[in-house]
């Protein structure tokens, strides 16, 4: 059984009867239209929800903390509202939930308090963009989103996977969905639990990019834009084998643009803009395709497709990360062989200048200094 009125030009505030329809109600569609007030505490013990969708309104207030009785939510979208609240963090306590949208409103303060009771387990989606979130980027949700590592789908019995997040379930409740995936805005009719997304764009989150990042090997849009992000851009990045989208524009972020994102074979957008990154832009496989327009903004970068090509000095330590320091190696020991023997030489010729002898220590050296100019 569902509630559905979205898309239309109706006003007012949410009705107080719906109290009396939470035990029964599956789901809940109020999108698109005019509502306005604050969404009350209508969610009573025993709540069936599987969906709540309020999104494209004008609510304000809170979300209210009964949502936290519908403990079979699979989706929450509450997005572009005028909701003014800290982060919900009894969210933790609704372990089914897949899909969590917050954008565009009003949310401020940190999210690395959030209080993971249950842990959100089966969070594949989640877009808190266009708020005003601070703090670190909060590690604590990243260590909980295993439905985003790779091998879950394997671990998961298939009594949950048709019950809880399989694909036609998520078909069935989040239809009409809109996300920004790869620099555009995009509204999905059918989203497959395939689809992994994290967007924490537009918000003022502070400090480095988490390591953690790199272990949700199942993502395949990740958007960091528009914060005060600071330091470099991790390494483990390029563990994101399926990743398509990667936004970390508009930032704080120092150092080279890490060689290892050319493990990312399926990334068709990468933007890097505004930043303070330097040194030589990687070359060959998806690198190749990139174009300048995901680089501007950083004068210290070179390299194709920009028009400032590198000097020596800015490609030479690049060439550590193969094969080349072997051979830098090699030729550094020729020329201390080389010195050595030199030495050893000149030594030997002041002893016999001087003493004219010893004869068979004089024999020994010159072995030893052939053995090192072989080298």
């Amino acid at each position: 059984m569902g509630f559905f009125l979205s898309e239309n030009n109706l006003e007012g505030t949410i009705p107080e009867c719906f109290r009396n329809l939470s035990s029964s109600l599956l789901q809940f569609d109020l999108r698109y239209n005019n509502f306005h007030g604050q969404i009350s505490e209508i969610f009573a013990k025993g709540c069936m929800l599987k969906g709540f969708r309020i999104n494209n309104n004008e609510l304000e207030g809170s979300l209210p903390q009964s949502l936290s009785n519908c403990k079979d939510l699979i989706l929450l979208d509450v997005g572009n509202n005028n909701l003014n609240d800290t982060f919900p963090n009894w969210l933790g306590n609704l372990d089914q939930l897949q899909v969590l949208i917050l954008r565009s409103n009003r949310f401020y303060g940190q999210v690395d308090s959030f209080d993971v009771k249950i842990s959100l387990t089966h969070l594949r989606i989640v877009d808190l963009s266009h708020n005003n979130f601070s703090g670190y980027l909060p590690t604590l949700v990243f260590e909980h989103l295993h439905a985003i590592r790779e091998g879950y789908e394997k671990k998961v019995e298939p009594k949950n996977m048709q019950e809880g997040f399989g694909d036609e379930l998520m078909v069935n409740y989040a239809f009409g969905l809109s996300f920004t995936t790869k620099g555009l805005e995009t509204k999905f009719q059918e989203l497959l639990s395939i689809w992994t997304i994290i967007d924490l764009s537009s918000n003022q989150f502070s400090g480095e990019i988490p390591k953690i990042l790199g272990e949700l090997h199942l993502l395949i849009v990740l958007n960091l834009s528009h914060n005060c992000l600071i330091g470099p851009i991790p390494l483990s990045l390029g563990d994101l084998s399926e990743l398509e989208s990667l936004d970390l524009s508009s930032n704080k972020l120092e150092g080279r643009i890490p060689t290892q994102l050319k493990n990312l074979g399926f990334l068709e957008v990468l933007n890097l803009s505004q930043n303070n990154l330097k040194g030589p832009i990687p070359e060959g496989k998806q690198f190749d395709t990139f174009t300048n327009d995901s680089y501007m903004g950083n004068l210290d970068l070179c390299g194709l497709p920009l028009s400032k090509s590198c000097d020596i000095d800015e490609e030479t330590p690049a060439k550590f990360d193969n094969d080349d320091g072997d051979e830098l190696n090699w030729k550094f020991s020729i020329v201390i062989g080389y010195g050595c023997g030199l030495v050893l030489g000149m030594s030997t010729a002041y002893i016999v200048f001087t003493t004219g002898k010893p004869w068979w220590l004089i024999r020994i050296v010159e072995q030893v200094r052939q053995i090192f100019e072989k080298r």
